[in-house]
């Protein structure tokens, strides 16, 4: 997830005030009573983030949802990536695996591994497996999964990359995840750009969306304000859980509102925020939340 809300957010809330209210019918089927696991970009505490082997261990630990960061390349493809360049996660050909994800092709990109870089950062948690990961993109993971398993999509900086919008869209209908959007709620479509929600929220006014918030995004606005603007266009809000109070938790049920904060790998924070109240929680380790869940009787 990226780190900061665009300004335009805090600068026009009367505007996305006057947005339609969005339907609560797949809010409800979200949650079916207990706080879902969302897999922040695969289990990426236990394996490299955005890779097959990331994701397949959240499958196997009981995530709810897998949360693919998306970027968009020059060639106009979505993958699976968090960062807008290549550097942090990419090793290879620095024509290729250098830069933002925007100018670099598919077949660029495949160049690069982008796995190694986590047995570096975490030895202990190093496998010779990780070494020559792919990146992979949106549509591979739908067909690998398909309806399996429940998606939480992030457009990432939709203003440097037109069109996102649409190939998402394209894509839930080409893997048939559109119905499972709309009619069940296990596709919520998440963005810090409410722009980009907007323009979802345009092209499909029945798909689920999530507000992602900051600090920033909060700042000098109290809760309550804050929140009854989203509820204009979104069914949920994802805020940085340090937001996360009781306040914060009750404005959140009077604008009708789903919470689902990120990112958490502390036990001690994750059964603060489920005593708290929350509907899910965004972790690197689905595992221990797992674990916590199970604890709490959540």
């Amino acid at each position: 997830m990226p780190r900061c809300l665009p300004l335009a957010f805090l600068a026009a809330p009367l505007l996305l005030l006057a947005l339609p209210a969005q339907s609560s019918g797949p809010a409800a089927s979200v949650h079916d009573g207990e706080a879902v696991i969302i897999a922040h970009r695969g289990a990426s505490g236990h394996a490299p983030e955005h890779t097959l082997p990331a994701y397949d261990r959240a499958v196997e630990m009981g995530a709810h949802f897998l949360e693919p960061d998306l970027q968009m390349t020059r060639d106009g493809v979505l993958v699976a990536f968090h960062d807008a360049t290549l550097d942090r996660t990419a090793r290879g050909p620095s024509e290729f695996c250098t830069g933002p994800v925007r100018e670099r092709t598919l077949a660029e990109i495949r160049e690069c591994d982008v796995g190694s870089w986590f047995n570096e950062r975490f030895p202990d948690r190093a496998h010779p497996s990780f070494e020559g990961l792919s990146v992979v993109t949106l549509s591979e993971l739908f067909a690998r999964y398909g309806d399996r398993v429940r998606w939480y999509p992030e457009t990432k900086q939709p203003d440097q990359n037109p069109g996102m919008e649409e190939a998402l869209l394209a894509l839930l209908h080409r893997h048939g995840l559109r119905d499972a959007a709309v009619e069940r709620g296990h596709v919520l479509i998440q963005s810090f750009d409410p722009e980009s929600l907007r323009r979802l929220r345009t092209l499909d006014p029945e798909l689920p969306l999530v507000q992602l918030l900051s600090r920033q995004a909060m700042a000098g606005r109290t809760p309550a304000e804050v929140l009854e603007a989203v509820a204009g266009y979104a069914q949920g809000v994802g805020p940085n859980h340090s937001l996360i109070d009781a306040g914060f938790m009750a404005a959140a049920r009077q604008n009708g509102l789903f919470v689902h904060p990120w990112t958490v790998n502390d036990p001690v924070v994750m059964d603060r925020l489920l005593e708290l109240g929350v509907d899910g929680i965004f972790t690197d380790f689905p595992d221990l939340l797992a674990d916590r869940i199970s604890a709490l009787g959540r």
